[in-house]
């Protein structure tokens, strides 16, 4: 098989945060050695800003460590006009992906699937059958660790080049977007996207509903105030049993696509948002 070459590594570009925190390890020995007098207010400076870094990590839609897509890019114009995400983690599921693949043909609609590269090897037909109707597969880690957070560089990078190689090879299609265990992350995952080519990606508004079993309140904080641009997060693996006996995503999925529908929304892949994003933009004539 064919696979589809590597994506252009994009360059890291350190945010004012990352930045400042270099600074301050740096100068913090240099410091302590020329004021030693001053060493616990540098320690507790340094320990401060291990704190920003953790919070920052810790916030799945913070922009603190590096690039994230919260919501679909604005100021191309037509790019979100109308337009909406929807996202779903934690599959393939041999019993639920199925099930989710013929709702959104009845409704004409597109996803973005954030598969674990091992769930895609044990039911790598169901990967391709997304791709084939139209979705896309994205990476959301090789193992789905839920400690992802804590590794360091090295493990980090083994663990979404794994996840990047698995679905590439079992789907065809080179994952384009990266999306952590539960959104959480650490300064070292942006230079790896980076490397990759990889966007992070994590979501407008969730409905919480791998742990929520009230459909209607799943509904809600999907649908409040839905507008256009938003990225909303569904699971097809993991999700919690609805009061109905289905699975969350099954019960809330139908209840969303119609109220995006009546609010006249368009659902997209978040690479067709990308692929639109890069084209050029005519000039208007003077």
């Amino acid at each position: 098989m064919n696979l589809p070459p590597p994506h252009p590594s994009r360059r890291w570009q350190p945010t004012p945060l990352i930045w400042l925190s270099l600074a301050l390890h740096l100068a913090a020995v240099p410091l302590i050695l020329l004021y030693p007098a001053f060493w616990t207010w540098i320690a507790v400076s340094v320990l401060l800003d291990q704190l920003w870094l953790t919070v920052a990590g810790l916030w799945p839609r913070s922009r603190s460590l590096g690039p994230n897509w919260v919501r679909l890019p604005a100021g191309q114009g037509h790019i979100t006009s109308g337009q909406i995400a929807i996202t779903i983690d934690d599959g393939p599921d041999p019993v639920v992906t199925p099930q989710v693949l013929d709702l959104l043909d009845r409704y004409g609609a597109r996803a973005s699937f954030f598969c674990i590269g091992e769930q895609a090897r044990r039911h790598p037909e169901l990967c391709r059958e997304i791709v084939r109707r139209g979705h896309a597969v994205e990476n959301h880690s090789q193992n789905h660790h839920h400690h992802f957070a804590l590794f360091g560089p090295w493990r980090m990078a083994r663990e979404i080049a794994a996840g990047q190689e698995t679905l590439t090879g079992i789907s065809g299609q080179r994952p384009l977007f990266f999306r952590p265990t539960a959104g959480l992350r650490n300064p070292f995952l942006e230079p790896i996207l980076a490397h990759h080519g990889l966007h992070l990606a994590s979501w407008t508004r969730r409905g919480f509903d791998t742990r929520n079993r009230n459909a209607d309140d799943v509904v809600r904080r999907l649908t409040r105030g839905l507008a256009e641009g938003d990225i909303l997060l569904l699971h097809d693996g993991n999700a919690a049993g609805a009061a109905s006996g289905l699975p969350m995503i099954l019960e809330v999925l139908p209840r969303m696509l119609h109220a995006a529908a009546a609010a006249g929304l368009q659902t997209v892949t978040l690479r067709s948002v990308l692929a639109c994003a890069a084209e050029p933009h005519p000039v208007a004539a003077l």
